[in-house]
């Protein structure tokens, strides 16, 4: 059953955002939680009252009351419970994603979009089919670290940490989240991370990423209140209201540590 689990105070807001949060009972590696947390942030900011429900097993997804759809990150086993109770939703978030609706999956979620993945056992998942990337495993190996992206269509930056056993490739119709600064992104040709198509964002990046990009949460919370109230409402200016929240770029001490044995003297 959907239920309630985060809610702005009562107050006098001029906007209401409402938000699902999809398996997010099953699906929160890496605190990805949080960035549920940094939407409500980001939206109160901007005048909007939010109401988080948890759309889970066996729910119905209601595309025409939600204004943003969160899918976080799991590891194989909750991804393979979730990849049987998907296809009940296929049509109401397929009609979400093509009428625009704004989404941030992560990891997982981001997998789960596409049309297949497959496990670092090799067995392969069926994904929910609306989008036309594909997932295929590696063999011993992980993408570990930190990276850093840069969207030239936006002209913003993003920092991240990755730590996935996928390798991900988008399909024609498809363009990445940004291209690969440094780190390693969505395979082994280091060249894109993550996806933009129409108002789907997705990434493998945790930490989590909206807590650590405040202008992507920007981007997402304004594009679902332009989207929910019209192009021509004014909003608060990114500036005044998250000036503050800069983006830091970790030092990856460990990616460039040197671990090769040396004799003692």
């Amino acid at each position: 059953m959907v239920y309630t689990s985060l809610s702005s105070k009562a107050g006098n807001y001029p906007y209401q955002l409402n938000i699902a949060h999809l398996y997010g009972n099953l699906m929160n590696t890496y605190g990805d939680n949080g960035n549920i947390l940094m939407l409500k942030y980001v939206a109160e900011k901007l005048g909007a009252h939010v109401t988080v429900d948890i759309v889970s097993l066996h729910d119905d997804f209601d595309e025409n009351h939600y204004d943003i759809a969160f899918f976080g990150g799991g590891q194989d086993f909750e991804q393979s419970i979730i990849a049987g109770d998907l296809p009940a939703k296929k049509e109401s978030i397929d009609n979400y994603i093509q009428n625009d609706g704004v989404v941030l999956a992560i990891c997982g979620g981001f997998q789960l979009l596409g049309q297949y993945y497959v496990e670092a056992s090799g067995k392969r998942i069926e994904g929910l089919g609306v989008m036309g990337h594909y997932t295929l495993n590696q063999t011993n190996n992980r993408f570990i670290g930190d990276i850093k992206i840069h969207n030239e269509e936006f002209d913003e930056t993003y920092y991240g940490f990755e730590n996935h056993q996928g390798r991900t490739f988008l399909s024609d119709d498809q363009k990445p989240l940004g291209q690969v600064i440094y780190g390693n992104g969505n395979n082994e040709e280091k060249v894109g991370e993550g996806v933009h198509y129409k108002n789907v964002f997705g990434s493998y990046f945790h930490g989590p990423i909206l807590s650590r990009n405040a202008n992507l949460a920007y981007r997402l919370v304004t594009t679902a209140l332009k989207k929910k109230y019209g192009q021509d409402i004014q909003l608060p200016a990114y500036e005044d209201i998250l000036g503050q929240e800069i983006a830091e770029e970790y030092s990856d001490v460990k990616s460039k540590a040197d671990f090769t044995s040396t004799k003692e003297k």
